[in-house]
C-alpha cells in the first residue's frame, strides 16, 4: 500500500532510507559517504514542500520517496541554487529485506501518477552510476537521460539527470 507519510513514520522513514543507501558507502568512501549521508537526515527531517511517500506491508514502512513540486529551490554548495521547473524524485529507498517486490515501481507510479494529476508535463530525477538497479528501473519506466543539468558534487562523481515526459 502506498500512502502520504504522516509524524509517526519519520523515523521508519529515515532507518528504511539510511538502509538502502547504506550499500553506498564503500563506494563514496568515508568522506563523501559522511557528508552524503548528513544530506539524507538533514533532507529528511525537513522535507519543505516535498510530499513525502511510504511503502507499508504488513503494517511496516518498507519504501519511502519524495517528491517536490515544481518551483522548489535548491541550495547546492558551490553553485547557485536550483530552481525545479519540473516536479522531481528523490530519495526513493527500498529496505533490503524488501526488495523485488515491485515496491520502488509502485513508488514511482504514485509520484507520476501526482505530477500528472497536477497538470505536469515532465518529471525528473537526479541518479549515480553506482545505483544501477535503479536506473534499470527509471529506464523501463520510460524516464530518459536529460544531461543539461547533470551535477557533479565531487571528483569523479557524475549525478545523471532523468526525465519522463508526461504530455
Amino acid at each position: 500500500m502506498i500512502r502520504d507519510a504522516g509524524p509517526d513514520d519519520r523515523r521508519a522513514i529515515e532507518a528504511v532510507t539510511l538502509a538502502a543507501y547504506e550499500q553506498y558507502a564503500s563506494v563514496l568512501g568515508p568522506a563523501l559517504w559522511l557528508a552524503y549521508r548528513e544530506n539524507i537526515v538533514t533532507t529528511l527531517a525537513d522535507p519543505g514542500p516535498a510530499a513525502q511517500l511510504v511503502a507499508e506491508a504488513s503494517g511496516e514502512v518498507v519504501g519511502t520517496v519524495l517528491l517536490y513540486p515544481a518551483g522548489a529551490t535548491f541550495d547546492i554548495p558551490g553553485r547557485e541554487p536550483v530552481r525545479l521547473g519540473a516536479p522531481e524524485v528523490r530519495l526513493l529507498a527500498v529496505a533490503p529485506a524488501a526488495r523485488g517486490a515491485a515496491t520502488g515501481r509502485a513508488l514511482m507510479e504514485a509520484c507520476i501518477r501526482r505530477a500528472r494529476d497536477g497538470g505536469a508535463a515532465t518529471i525528473t530525477l537526479h541518479t549515480t552510476e553506482m545505483m544501477q538497479t535503479a536506473m534499470r528501473l527509471y529506464e523501463r519506466m520510460g524516464f530518459e537521460r536529460a544531461p543539461e543539468t547533470d551535477v557533479t558534487p565531487a571528483p569523479g562523481l557524475l549525478v545523471k539527470r532523468y526525465r519522463l515526459r508526461l504530455d
